[in-house]
Parts: structure tokens; C-alpha cells; sequence
């Protein structure tokens, strides 16, 4: 048991990097919490809840390898490497395609409820 508090910690303290230093990370958290307050706000069911708490999940998880990609990089390619910039390049674009999969869940599911709010 004392181990898995153990990598608890470990893991916790990874957020802690991630917040501090990765202004994106920061924004993906914010989004997140804007979207939880709107699925409140609207009602959404279940099957919408799981929906977007695996989105934010994906997007999060996403951020936290780039993260961990780019400062991989930095430590083993100091100088300047087209290829380190290449590695680091794929890595944000899986953070991309996330949160473009995320913005057309977000669309899917409170589109309709917004335009229904707007037209009363």
C-alpha cells in the first residue's frame, strides 16, 4: 500500500509541473471546468456526462504526454535537432486533434441546448 500513495504522489506532483508551467495545460483546465458548469447549467444526461468527462480525460492525458514528450526531448537533445523539433511537433499534434475531437463533442452535445436557450 505504501508504494501506490507512494506513486500517488509521484503523480500528483506531475500535475503540479504540468499547472505551474504548461500555460496550455492551464487552458485545457479552465476550458474543462467552463464545460462541467455548462453541463450543469443545461442538464445533460448521462450518456452526455460520460461523454465529456472522457473528452476532458482525453484532452488532459493528451497535454500531460506532450508535456512529458517535450521535456523527454529537451534532456536528451539540448542543441537544436530537426528531428528533436520534428518529436515535439507530432506531440502537439496529437494534443490538437484531442481538442478538436473535444470542441465537436462540446458542439454535439450543447449546440442544440444554446441555440434552444438564444431562441427562448
Amino acid at each position: 500500500m505504501e508504494k501506490f500513495i507512494r506513486s500517488i504522489r509521484f503523480a500528483l506532483a506531475g500535475w503540479r509541473v504540468a499547472f505551474k508551467e504548461q500555460r496550455n495545460f492551464r487552458i485545457h483546465l479552465g476550458a474543462a471546468l467552463v464545460v462541467v458548469g455548462a453541463g450543469f447549467f443545461f442538464g445533460i444526461n448521462r450518456t452526455e456526462w460520460v461523454l465529456l468527462v472522457l473528452t476532458i480525460a482525453l484532452v488532459l492525458v493528451a497535454e500531460l504526454a506532450n508535456t512529458a514528450i517535450e521535456y523527454l526531448v529537451d534532456l536528451v537533445s539540448p542543441a537544436h535537432d530537426a528531428r528533436a523539433g520534428a518529436i515535439k511537433d507530432v506531440a502537439a499534434g496529437f494534443v490538437l486533434i484531442a481538442a478538436l475531437a473535444s470542441v465537436v463533442v462540446g458542439l454535439i452535445i450543447f449546440g442544440p441546448r444554446v441555440l434552444h436557450y438564444f431562441r427562448g
